[in-house]
């Protein structure tokens, strides 16, 4: 049987050894929406004010931590899962951690809320419409989904289910990157 064990170091003593407060921010939206950009801009700017940051962007943990998994449902709520219990973990030792998964499943993005606990949590829907997304397309990714060498690709032929109340919601058809992580940091430092 599992249990967790009574460190005598608890996440708050961590955070008040940093100083700062743990958050994890977690944005969401379709890819080239712009949350791995927004998240870069947030984390310079706390890393300049002496935070300690991480960001878990979702191509880079599918390099690794999730390397394992394809893109059919099943395998996005495990990618999610996964990644929502690291964020935590990383709350845990006083970071901020930012969260970079077009995560297209509401369902999803509750239980990452819930994994956080006590951790500020922020969900932080980055939207673009997908012809503004499909535009930018910095990796060719859409191209590819709609000549089918990519399946399952959201926005395409899987569905992105659009947060109903998100925590700070950012159109970057219009607002810019840098306003953007404005909006981001206004949530921060209310917390």
């Amino acid at each position: 049987m599992l249990h967790e064990h009574g460190f005598r170091v608890r996440p708050e003593s961590r955070a008040g050894l940093l100083r700062q407060t743990p958050a994890i921010l977690w944005l969401t939206g379709l890819s080239a929406a712009g949350k791995s950009a927004i998240a870069n801009v947030v984390e310079a700017r706390l890393h300049a004010a002496g935070q300690l940051t991480y960001i878990l962007d979702g191509d880079s943990v599918r390099l690794g931590l999730c390397r394992d998994l394809g893109f059919a449902e099943a395998d996005r709520h495990e990618n999610v899962r996964r990644v929502a219990e690291v964020a935590k973990l990383m709350a845990d030792a006083g970071l901020v951690v930012l969260v970079c998964l077009i995560s297209p499943f509401r369902r999803d993005r509750e239980l990452a809320r819930l994994a956080a606990g006590s951790h500020n949590f922020a969900e932080i829907h980055v939207h673009a419409s997908l012809a503004v997304a499909e535009a930018r397309d910095p990796k060719g990714l859409y191209r590819l989904a709609r000549c089918g060498a990519i399946q399952h690709f959201t926005g395409i032929d899987s569905p992105y289910e659009q947060p109903a109340s998100p925590d700070v919601f950012i159109d970057t058809c219009l607002k810019s990157i840098d306003e953007g992580a404005d909006m981001v940091m206004t949530w921060l430092r209310s917390r």
